[in-house]
């Protein structure tokens, strides 16, 4: 296993925990994480990656051993161009010598979402985005956002709240539950990063996951479907989208609207590309690593 080192850096108000793999002087994956998962999820694609690579991975706001500036407020939601503003400031710490069109970064789900969008808003800076099983939302209409912002409201008044775990081998069991695919060796890797010791007000030890459970507050902004396609015209960048074969997750976005039909945002993006990965579901770095790894090699390498 490649071991990775922590460090730690400040951005926007909050520290960010950020895991660093490989040389500093070789070339740099940038990886972000998708939603309620934590940086060292890319452990198994790190392994597998045959080149010399750096990989460069951040906990996001919120998540695993970064702030979670919601939870110092007293409650609050998270907003997407929070994301945005951390990632634009770790490149500027990380890469700050970077020439035009010289980052690569990878991004799953939520976080593949983040670095679509970001390829966007800063063009010049980006060379290679991969988007591993990042859709992005169901698109809305402006009549859903007085039921938005109540259900918003009403969630702000009770806030969510995460379950304990009395072991590790329990995470490690959530974590199987939620995708059965995952190897036992894999979840037990897992659950040690995604999860963290606790003691009750009884003394009772425990552990709790490493997520703000603010992140479960719907958010008041709408999702503007046509707002996020004009940022993805933007992009110079070369784009692969990776997905699941028969994906669960693309289902569950697209609702009632045919595959086909829902995939046409994609055509926003001027150099896009896809790719599917067999028996895998939604966590596919978890599922695939191999395969993973080799596509992201292969395209970021070309």
């Amino acid at each position: 296993m490649n071991l990775s080192r922590s460090e730690f850096v400040d951005v926007n108000g909050i520290r960010l925990h950020v895991r660093r793999w490989g040389a500093e002087d070789a070339p740099t994956l940038f990886m972000l994480h998708g939603w309620m998962d934590v940086a060292a999820s890319f452990q198994f694609v790190v392994d597998a990656l045959g080149g010399n690579w750096q990989v460069i991975a951040p906990d996001m706001r919120g998540f695993g051993l970064s702030d979670w500036p919601a939870a110092q407020r007293g409650g609050g939601s998270y907003g997407f161009h929070d994301y945005i503003a951390d990632l634009d400031a770790l490149l500027d710490h990380y890469a700050p010598e970077a020439q035009a069109g010289e980052v690569n970064l990878v991004g799953h789900s939520l976080g593949a979402n983040v670095v679509c969008f970001y390829a966007g808003v800063r063009p010049e800076r980006v060379r290679r985005v991969v988007d591993l099983e990042g859709f992005g939302m169901p698109a809305t209409v402006p009549a859903q956002a007085p039921g938005r912002v109540r259900q918003w409201l009403d969630e702000m008044r009770e806030p969510p709240q995460l379950r304990p775990y009395a072991t590790l081998a329990e995470v490690a069991a959530r974590l199987v539950k939620t995708n059965p695919r995952l190897a036992p060796v894999r979840a037990r890797f897992l659950a040690q990063h995604w999860s963290k010791p606790v003691v009750d007000k009884q003394g009772e030890g425990g552990y709790m996951l490493l997520g703000d459970p603010a992140h479960k507050i719907v958010n008041p902004v709408l999702y503007r479907l046509e707002e996020v396609m004009a940022v993805w015209s933007c992009v110079r960048a070369k784009v692969l989208h990776v997905e699941a074969a028969q994906s669960e997750t693309l289902a569950r976005i697209a609702g009632k609207v045919p595959i086909d039909v829902f995939k046409k945002r994609f055509e926003a993006f001027p150099d896009w590309r896809e790719r599917f990965i067999d028996d895998a579901g939604h966590m596919v770095h978890h599922d695939q690593p191999e395969a993973i790894a080799h596509l992201i090699e292969a395209f970021c390498a070309g």
